[in-house]
């Protein structure tokens, strides 16, 4: 009887531990590189949204045959806006700009994407003496119809804050998280990308402030935007700590160069994957 009691304690001691979020690994990589991050570990491709946008139907038609036959998963895309079609300043096209986002959302529902990060800092940079104020309108409203168009799709788009040198608004979380709250529409949240946070020397606290909106990350070794090899080549543990902190499970996906994917991937992989253990 005492060994029983001893086991079902035991037991429930087990089930009332919380196990650890599993947080999925991408590689925000191009259509040919699908196998090759399938074989290096990558738990799904992070496909370019303007790429796919670009193809002919045929071309598009063989890339999601291709995909199907790779056997990787492909939830998120990035490069939503390119650089030719404005979303802020004197130069925008409402039409174009809507044919755009109708094009990219139907093609990315096809292949099963779920969030669509909005970087696009050539597309979103406010010209010389244009006024900040009507670029954040046009932000915003661009924001608001893109999520609409999104809707239907179940996708969720993501603001992603840029570094300085890639645009001239929204260059950090805190100023997405502005930017989420003024949308305020449910596909339209928050991404962070590490690599822009430690460049713009942001406190990775900012996670736990955003952790309501915070649905998907990118990440970096910051010392030359290439793939992290080892724990203690960058302070990578406060921001871990916080994401930990709020529990986010959702993705995180590797975006930097590598000589050597098929030598560098699994180990990125395995760093990411302790990181939230």
């Amino acid at each position: 009887m005492r060994s029983f009691f001893i086991a079902a304690l035991a037991a429930a001691a087990f089930v009332a531990t919380p196990l650890a979020p599993h947080v999925q690994v991408g590689y925000c990589t191009s259509l040919q590189n699908a196998e090759a991050a399938k074989a290096a570990g990558f738990d799904y491709v992070e496909l370019s949204a303007t790429e796919v946008a670009g193809l002919s139907d045929a071309e598009f038609a063989a890339a999601a045959t291709r995909l199907k036959q790779a056997g990787i998963a492909t939830p998120a895309a990035n490069l939503f806006v390119p650089q030719t079609i404005k979303v802020v300043g004197p130069d925008i096209d409402l039409a174009r700009q809507a044919e755009h986002v109708k094009k990219v959302m139907s093609r990315l529902s096809a292949l099963g994407v779920h969030v669509l990060v909005f970087g696009s800092g050539g597309a979103r940079r406010v010209p010389d003496g244009y006024s900040r104020e009507e670029a954040w309108k046009q932000l915003v409203d661009f924001s608001r119809r893109a999520a609409d168009e999104a809707r239907p799709y179940g996708i969720t788009i993501t603001i992603e804050p840029l570094r300085r040198q890639e645009t001239n608004i929204v260059n950090t979380a805190a100023e997405g998280l502005d930017l989420v709250n003024a949308v305020n529409h449910p596909n339209f949240q928050l991404m962070i990308d590490f690599y822009h946070l430690a460049s713009e020397h942001e406190d990775p606290a900012i996670v736990l402030k955003a952790r309501d909106h915070l649905r998907h990350l990118h990440v970096a070794n910051p010392q030359g935007r290439v793939f992290p090899q080892k724990w203690e080549e960058y302070d990578y543990a406060p921001f871990f700590a916080n994401l930990k902190a709020i529990g986010y499970d959702k993705r995180i996906s590797m975006e930097g160069s590598t000589t050597d994917l098929a030598a560098q991937g699994p180990i990125t992989v395995a760093l990411l994957r302790r990181a939230f253990e």
